[in-house]
């Protein structure tokens, strides 16, 4: 039995750990050829062992984005699906947030998806097309108090996806977003040390779920399959909710 992906080629930013790790490994286990990147080489190198490729890039700096793609195609000979995953949270209010501090989320979470959609297309439309998956978030249609720039760059991410699809379709090049609520991955865990009682906090924020647990990676990254497969061949410039029941809760 093959894989949904079998023979085609892929690229996902930010496999040094947590989601984007899970993503590359999914993505091989369907047949995918696969080269990652991140800023974090020995998470990112460690991701790729045995699956795949490996390559440096800080995708808020777009020579480092084109670079990534047109080694994709000169490795794999074309780009079948382009996963923009790598980002960055600071928890800051608004008030509080610094420029650089706005600078970097937006340069990470915000910019790097824009490269990645805008090289991804430039290979991908003379190809006859492709699917192109960026990870939002929950956060790109609710809000964060404590999380002012992430929640503008996630929403800046739907706009993107939205205007790629409108633009590229005729391409035949669909361009979608997935929005996870929260993920047991080391950016959630991280956030969860911050406390006295990481334990009470983990399950507080738990508590909120409908379904009374947060996701795992995989789940998330099974997602990313069907959007970059052909068993969602007539989905574009979607935002796919993954959310545990979290948006459907009125209390």
């Amino acid at each position: 039995m093959t894989g949904r992906l079998e023979g085609r080629s892929a690229v996902v930013t930010g496999v040094g750990s947590g989601l984007g790790r899970e993503i590359a490994r999914e993505l091989a286990g369907e047949g995918a050829r696969v080269l990652g990147c991140d800023v974090n080489d020995q998470g990112g190198a460690e991701t790729m062992r045995g699956i795949g490729e490996y390559r440096h890039a800080d995708v808020s700096r777009e020579p480092d984005v084109e670079a990534l793609i047109a080694d994709a195609v000169q490795r794999f000979g074309g780009l079948d699906v382009m996963v923009n995953n790598a980002a960055i949270q600071i928890e800051e209010e608004l008030a509080e947030t610094t420029e650089e501090q706005l600078d970097r989320i937006l340069g990470v979470n915000l910019k790097g998806v824009f490269f990645g959609c805008k090289h991804a297309v430039r290979v991908m439309r003379p190809a006859g097309g492709g699917s192109i998956v960026n990870i939002a978030s929950i956060l790109a249609l609710v809000a964060d108090g404590i999380l002012a720039a992430y929640c503008a760059a996630k929403g800046g991410v739907l706009g993107i996806t939205r205007a790629t699809a409108v633009r590229y379709g005729p391409d035949g090049i669909r361009c979608n977003a997935v929005c996870p609520g929260d993920i047991d991955t080391p950016l959630v865990a991280a956030y969860f040390e911050t406390a006295e009682d990481p334990a009470a906090l983990r399950a507080e924020v738990e508590r909120e779920y409908p379904l009374r647990r947060i996701a795992q990676p995989r789940e998330i990254a099974r997602a990313v399959v069907f959007l970059a497969s052909e068993d969602s061949s007539f989905m574009s410039g979607q935002p796919l909710v993954l959310d545990g029941g979290l948006l459907a809760n009125c209390y």
